[in-house]
Formats: C-alpha cells, structure tokens, sequence
C-alpha cells in the first residue's frame, strides 16, 4: 500500500516539475545583442478563425535568421530567412519571394503576418531595445500592438511564447532552445540565396 502512495506521490512531483512557470514582471530584461540560437518547436497560429499548426526549425548565427516550417507530419511548407541583404522567403514549391523584412515574407508564405523581427528578443526574455514597451502586472510584456507572454521550463529557459495582437495570436512551444556561437567568419547569407 505504501508503495503504491509513494508511486502517486513521485507521479506528482514528476507532473509539478513538467509544469512551465509563466514570466514574472522583474524577469523581463533590456535586449542584449543578437546571440547565436538553435531553436526546435511547434506553432500555432490563428487570425480571424483561421489558423495553422506546424514544426519549426529556428537558427541564428553569423547575423542570418532562418526559420524553416513544416506540418506536423513533417511535410515542408516553407522557409523564412533574414540576412544583411533582407529577406527571403521559399515555399514548398520552390518558389522565392524576397522583401526587406521578413513581417512581410511571413504573410505571403504563412498567410499570417508575424512579427518576425522581434520574436527572436521575446523568445529569449528581453524588450526590444528603441521600441516603446511596457510590463503589465501579469507579468506579460505590452509592446507595439503586442502582447506578450512567456512560460519557462524547470532549466529557466523558455518553454512557451504567447503573442496577441491585431486580431491575431501565435504560439510558440519549444523543445529546445540552445546557444550557438557564432565562428569567425564575417557574416553569411541564406543558404537559399547562396544556392541561387
């Protein structure tokens, strides 16, 4: 008997540990500079009762962003790439859209604009430098048209990224997010816009 309350007892403890813990107010900090990442995880996006759901790949290094989405069986729905030229944008049929943001590129490839540009510095529990912003008593982050919350996993990194605004709201749950530093060499570009 006292084996199967000590089972019930470790099935609890395991259940509070896998628990992301939302963002307090004083655990937002200034943006400091653009760290390598390597990034792994899903989304789900919705505006105006339509949605999506898919997988993501999200890599920064040497001052190129690449995003890569694919279904949730895995199936390549496209990539998203922001580099010293702007960005660039194919989608599963190869088919290439460059802009000189990727905000723009989200919505001809996703049907959804995101605010690319700063999910990289929320993601990672900062404001974005230079952009008015405010904290609110709940802990989540008011910036632009923006509201933003954040969940962190038992390590204090980020488990889970909520954005709300303009009729539209994203949702980002990692399953990794780790630091990849950058190499020596100056920056790079996207790989798609090298093969070209």
């Amino acid at each position: 008997m006292w084996k199967t309350a000590l089972a019930g007892v470790a099935v609890l403890l395991l259940a509070a540990c896998a628990v992301p813990r939302p963002q307090s107010a004083a655990d937002w900090q200034p943006q400091r500079g653009n760290a390598g990442f390597s990034a792994v995880g899903r989304l789900s996006a919705q505006k105006d009762g339509t949605g999506f759901h898919a997988s993501f790949d999200w890599n920064r290094q040497n001052g190129v962003e690449t995003i890569d989405i694919n279904t949730p069986l895995g199936n390549t729905v496209g990539s998203l790439c922001q580099d010293r030229l702007g960005a660039l944008a194919v989608d599963a049929a190869g088919r290439r859209s460059e802009a000189a943001d990727a905000r723009q590129l989200s919505g001809r490839l996703l049907g959804v604009t995101l605010p690319v540009e700063y999910l990289r510095v929320w993601a990672h529990g900062q404001w974005v430098d230079g952009v008015p912003h405010q904290i609110l008593p709940d802990g989540s982050l008011r910036q632009q048209e923006w509201t933003v919350r954040r969940s962190l996993n038992a390590a204090g990194g980020v488990r889970l990224l909520e954005v709300a605004g303009n009729q539209m709201s994203l949702r980002l749950v990692f399953d990794s997010m780790e630091a990849a530093a950058d190499d020596a060499q100056p920056p790079s570009l996207c790989a798609a816009r090298e093969a070209a």
